[in-house]
C-alpha cells in the first residue's frame, strides 16, 4: 500500500511538472498526462502492465462527472447567452452530423462494417470540454464574435449527444432495439430524463440553499459534489442521460447567486484539474503504444476526415445562416477537438456485449493523439492568422470566476453602541473618496442603503472601494449597457435596479465609482451587487 501511495504521488508530481514544461513549448498540457501514463504503461519503460477495462470505465466515468459538471458551473450564462442558440445546436445537431460523416466513410471509403463504422462516428463525434477549456485558460486566449463562449457551450454540452449516439449504436449492435418502438423510446428517455432531472435537481438545490446556511464553509463543497452525482446516477438509473443532466445542473448552479461562490469555484477548479490529471494518465496507462502502428491508416484516415471534411461540414451548415463570419467558422471548425470522453466512450464499446474486428480504442486513442497534438498546438495560430484573436477581450469573462480580477474591494465593520454612526443618514456622513456602501446588514436582513437610511446599533456594513476581493453576502454579476439597452444615456438615480446596487462601472479600460447623477452609456459594464435575483434572467 505505501509503494502504491508513493507511486500515486509521483505520479501526480510529475503530471504537475509537466504543465511546466508543456506551456513552453506550446503544447496542450492534456498532452503530456496521456505520454506520462504511455511511459508508466505495460509498452513504457517503467512497463506497469495494465488492461483492465471495466476499472478504467469506472474510474473515468466519475472523472467525467466533475469535467462535465465544472464545464457547466465555470462557464458565465451572461457571457454565453449570446451564442447560447448557435452552441446548442453545433451541439446537438453538430454532434449528430458529424457522427453520420464519418460514419459513412468509414463504411463507404475504408470498408468497415456499418454498425461499427458509425458506431466509430459516434464515440469520436464530440470536441472535448477539458482540452477546449484548458487551451482557452492557459493561453487566455480571448476571441472575437462570442467564439470562446461558443466553444465553451459547445464542448461542455456535446459530450451527452455522443454518449446517446454510442449506446443506441450499442444498442442496435446487441440486438437490443430492433424494433422502431423501443428505438424511439430509447431516443426519448436519454434526452427527457436528463433533462428534466438536470433542471428539476437544480431547482431543488437552489431552493434548498436559499433556505439552508451549513455550520463549516467546507461542509457546501462536500454538498454540491453529492449533488453533481446525484444529477448523474438518478436519470441513468432510468435509462436517461447522466451527462445531459449533470452538465444542466452545473450550468443552473454556477450561475445562481452562491454563498461561498469563490470558494466552490475554487474548489472545483483543483477538484477538476486532479480529474483531468487522472482520466488522461490512466487512459495513457491502458494503451499499449506496440498496437497503434497496426491502427495507423485507418485512424490517420478517420482523424483527417474529421478535421478537414466532416467537422467543417457541419460547422458551415449550422453558423453559416446565422450570418456567422467564414473566420468564426473556419476558428470554430479547426477547435474542434477530440478528448478523453471519445476514449470513455470507446472503452464502453470494448466492454460491451458487441462483437467488433476493430481495434476501437486504439484507432480512438489514435485520432486522440491526432487532435491534441495537432489541433491543440496550433489553435492560438489559427487564432492569429483568421484574425480572431480579441486584444482587448478577457477571455476569464466568459468563466464564473470573474470577480477574481475585479479592482474592488470590500471592508465589513459592525457599529457598536455609541458610535458616531449610529442615528446619523447615509447622505450626512463623509466617506473615502470612490468609496460606496454597497449592504448594510441589520437583525439578519440584507438592506440596501438609500441616502435617507438611518445607521443603528449592531448594523454590519459593507463598504466597497478600488482593489481586488469579494465580501459574505455580496453577490456579483455583469450587465453591458447595449446601444438598444433601456438604462442607456439614462442616470443611476433615475432607474429601477430592483432593489439591487451598481458598484462599479467600467468605462473604456477605466474604473467609475458611481453616483446618483452619473450617466450610463452604451459599452459601460456594469458590476451590480444581486440581492436575490438570478443573472440567469
Amino acid at each position: 500500500m505505501t509503494q502504491f501511495l508513493l507511486m500515486i504521488s509521483l505520479v501526480i508530481i510529475a503530471c504537475v511538472l509537466s504543465n511546466k514544461l508543456t506551456s513552453k513549448l506550446g503544447m496542450p498540457t492534456l498532452l503530456a498526462f496521456i505520454l506520462l501514463g504511455m511511459f508508466f504503461g505495460s509498452d513504457g519503460p517503467v512497463n506497469i502492465h495494465f488492461d483492465d477495462y471495466l476499472l478504467t470505465q469506472e474510474i473515468c466515468t466519475i472523472a467525467l462527472i466533475f469535467i462535465m459538471f465544472y464545464g457547466g458551473f465555470g462557464t458565465s450564462w451572461s457571457a454565453a447567452k449570446p451564442v447560447a442558440v448557435k452552441a446548442v445546436l453545433l451541439s446537438s445537431l453538430g454532434t449528430i452530423a458529424t457522427a453520420g460523416l464519418v460514419g459513412l466513410f468509414a463504411w463507404q471509403v475504408l470498408g468497415l462494417p456499418i454498425l461499427e463504422s458509425f458506431l466509430l462516428g459516434s464515440v469520436i463525434s464530440s470536441t472535448d470540454a477539458a482540452s477546449v477549456f484548458s487551451i482557452l485558460r492557459s493561453r487566455r486566449l480571448s476571441l472575437k464574435d462570442g467564439t470562446a463562449s461558443l466553444l465553451e457551450v459547445e464542448s461542455g454540452s456535446n459530450d451527452p449527444f455522443s454518449y446517446m449516439l454510442t449506446i443506441i449504436v450499442l444498442s442496435l449492435m446487441n440486438g437490443d432495439s430492433a424494433s422502431g418502438g423501443a428505438f424511439l423510446w430509447q431516443v426519448f428517455a436519454q434526452l427527457a430524463f436528463g433533462l428534466a432531472f438536470g433542471f428539476g435537481i437544480a431547482l431543488a438545490t437552489q431552493a434548498f440553499l436559499r433556505r439552508f446556511r451549513f455550520s463549516s464553509e467546507g461542509f457546501d463543497a462536500i454538498f454540491i459534489v453529492a449533488v453533481a452525482l446525484a444529477s448523474y446516477a438518478a436519470p441513468t438509473l432510468l435509462g436517461g442521460n447522466g451527462y445531459l443532466s449533470v452538465y444542466i445542473t452545473g450550468i443552473l448552479l454556477g450561475n445562481h447567486p452562491l454563498q461561498n461562490k469563490q470558494a466552490l469555484v475554487n474548489f472545483f477548479d483543483g477538484a477538476t484539474s486532479l480529474m483531468q490529471m487522472v482520466l488522461f494518465f490512466l487512459l495513457g496507462l491502458l494503451s499499449f503504444p506496440s498496437k497503434l502502428p497496426a491502427v495507423a491508416t485507418i485512424g490517420l484516415a478517420t482523424a483527417l476526415f474529421l478535421t478537414f471534411v466532416a467537422r467543417p461540414i457541419a460547422v458551415t451548415l449550422l453558423l453559416k445562416p446565422f450570418g456567422s463570419s467564414w473566420k468564426q467558422i473556419g476558428l470554430v471548425s479547426w477547435s474542434g477537438m477530440r478528448g478523453a470522453a471519445s476514449i470513455v466512450f470507446s472503452i464502453l464499446a470494448v466492454t460491451s456485449p458487441a462483437h467488433m474486428g476493430l481495434d476501437l480504442y486504439h484507432v480512438v486513442f489514435f485520432i486522440v493523439l491526432f487532435s491534441i497534438l495537432i489541433q491543440g498546438t496550433l489553435i492560438p495560430f489559427m487564432a492569429q492568422f483568421l484574425g480572431m484573436i480579441d486584444l482587448e477581450g478577457n477571455v476569464m469573462k466568459t468563466f464564473t470566476d470573474y470577480t477574481e480580477e475585479m479592482p474592488i474591494d470590500f471592508l465589513q465593520c459592525t457599529l457598536s453602541p455609541g458610535h458616531s454612526w449610529v442615528g446619523q443618514q447615509v447622505q450626512d456622513l463623509d466617506f473615502p473618496p470612490e468609496c460606496l456602501i454597497v449592504l448594510l446588514t441589520r437583525n439578519g436582513e440584507n438592506i440596501v442603503p438609500k441616502g435617507n437610511t438611518v445607521f443603528q446599533d449592531g448594523d454590519t456594513i459593507i463598504l466597497g472601494g478600488r482593489a481586488g476581493g469579494e465580501s459574505q453576502g455580496v453577490h456579483l454579476f455583469e450587465r453591458t449597457i447595449g446601444i438598444r439597452d433601456p438604462w442607456r444615456n439614462q442616470t443611476i438615480s433615475s432607474l429601477d435596479t430592483r432593489g439591487n446596487l451598481i458598484i462599479m462601472i467600467r468605462r473604456r479600460g477605466q474604473v467609475v465609482i458611481p453616483k446618483g447623477d452619473t450617466i450610463l452609456l452604451a459599452g459601460d459594464i456594469l458590476l451590480i451587487n444581486d440581492m436575490d435575483g438570478d443573472p440567469l434572467n
